[in-house]
């Protein structure tokens, strides 16, 4: 179980420094790029990724559910930096021992907290920032590599979880229903898709 929670970690780790190094390329002329999430511009997306983080190092810290730790602020010109502290902030709470032995209370729905086992949220996190990594990288015509074991289990963890039904099509679920794909596709081409990505998304396309 340790040996386990501890390579968890380490994927963790180096997932929030792939989101980091692409986070710093973005210019603050791009901010207003769509992105592959539909509802978001990019400046509106960053502003989420670091509000979460923010909000799982709180649940990771065994912080009472305060929907104002989740909430997301104005970008700022240093929002790079920003970004980058916010997820510094999290890989020290998820490696902090205690966290890792009790439940955190993470934002569901419309703040709504829910207690879920350490294993898991650091599974969602890590899973929610491959795809929104690739969701900056692309938004802004970078072809994002990720390492091939992040992307082993992040596509596990997916899988583990409904492909469709209503935590697919509520107003706040976290992905869209999962959509086919040609055999043969590579890991992160199926690790999107079964997230509701088109793997095919391209700003110019947008």
């Amino acid at each position: 179980m340790i040996a386990n929670m501890n390579e968890l970690l380490d994927l963790h780790r180096r997932t929030m420094a792939s989101a980091v190094a692409i986070v710093h390329m973005v210019e603050p002329e791009q901010l207003r790029l769509p992105t592959p999430c539909t509802e978001w511009d990019l400046g509106q997306l960053l502003a989420h990724m670091t509000a979460q983080n923010r909000g799982f190092a709180a649940a990771a810290r065994g912080a009472e559910f305060d929907p104002a730790a989740w909430a997301e602020t104005p970008l700022s010109e240093r929002f790079a930096e920003t970004f980058a502290a916010s997820a510094e902030e999290v890989v020290v709470a998820f490696a902090d021992e205690a966290a890792l032995q009790r439940e955190w209370l993470v934002r569901v729905g419309p703040d709504q907290p829910l207690a879920v086992p350490a294993e898991q949220a650091i599974g969602f996190h890590l899973i929610d920032y491959v795809v929104h990594a690739w969701d900056v990288a692309v938004s802004i015509g970078h072809e994002p590599e990720f390492d091939p074991l992040v992307l082993t289990e992040a596509l596990s963890l997916a899988e583990s979880v409904p492909q469709d039904g209503p935590t697919r099509y509520s107003p706040d679920a976290p992905f869209a229903p999962a959509l086919e794909l040609e055999s043969g596709d590579g890991l992160l081409e199926q690790l999107l898709a079964a997230l509701g990505r088109d793997p095919e998304w391209r700003a110019e396309a947008a």
